[in-house]
């Protein structure tokens, strides 16, 4: 018999392939700025993101500055001439229209689905996360989606996931683990918080010294063994 009743699930690069999703729509808003389409410029832009939410992690930028400033970085870079505003204003359309997800995603949640209680906790911005997981085939085995802009603070901090609990019926996080590919948001938070952690890690880092990590897979597929 299982200790758990309820898994978190973090989205991006968890259960989506935001990488994937991240390139087409990039592509598609340089595109409708008339801006060169090289990988060089995506690479570029995927850069400057991902370390807008990790200042987003840390407290150092609001979603709202990071909403436009990873854009102006990347029209200052290349001193393209364009405004940042109004191609900030198009991603997210172009991104919720892609929910690409990663190999084995679907397979998982089906397993575990009727077993556990299955939730997804995601920092995204709420349109976007509801652009792509209302249709998405996994939308009918979670029960909700917890997303830090609706909830009103972001992963690692305990003020999400304190929120994130008050919200789930007859919580109990003796019973729960956090499932994500994220050591700085879904495993430092989960940890944080009290829960049994488990980090996906399809491409095998290291682990960290002195992190205590309850389970590691490389697989989604591993999950299922784990928490049965």
């Amino acid at each position: 018999m299982s200790k758990y009743t309820t898994i978190l699930f973090d989205a991006d690069a968890t259960l989506f392939d935001f990488k994937r999703s991240e390139h087409d729509a990039v592509i598609d808003c340089l595109r409708f700025a008339g801006l060169p389409t090289t990988d060089s410029v995506v690479e570029t832009y995927s850069k400057i993101n991902d370390g807008y939410w990790k200042k987003l992690e840390r407290g150092e930028v609001t979603k709202s500055e990071l909403f436009v400033a990873r854009w102006k970085d990347l029209i200052d870079h290349y001193g393209f001439d364009f405004d940042a505003r109004v191609i900030a204003d198009k991603y997210p359309e172009r991104l919720a229209e892609r929910g690409y997800l990663i190999d084995g995603a679907e397979d998982i949640c089906k397993a575990l689905y009727g077993r556990f209680r299955l939730y997804i906790v995601t920092n995204g911005f709420a349109k976007v996360q509801h652009g792509r997981f209302d249709k998405s085939p996994l939308r009918k085995y979670f029960a909700d989606m917890f997303i830090s802009e609706e909830v009103g603070a972001e992963k690692p901090s305990l003020e999400y996931f304190e929120a994130v609990f008050a919200k789930i019926p007859d919580f109990d996080k003796n019973k729960t683990i956090i499932i994500g590919d994220s050591l700085t948001s879904d495993i430092k938070g989960g940890i944080a918080a009290g829960l049994d952690t488990c980090w996906y890690n399809p491409q095998e880092k290291s682990v960290p010294e002195g992190m205590d990590i309850t389970y590691i897979v490389n697989q989604l597929s591993e999950i299922e063994e784990i928490v049965i």
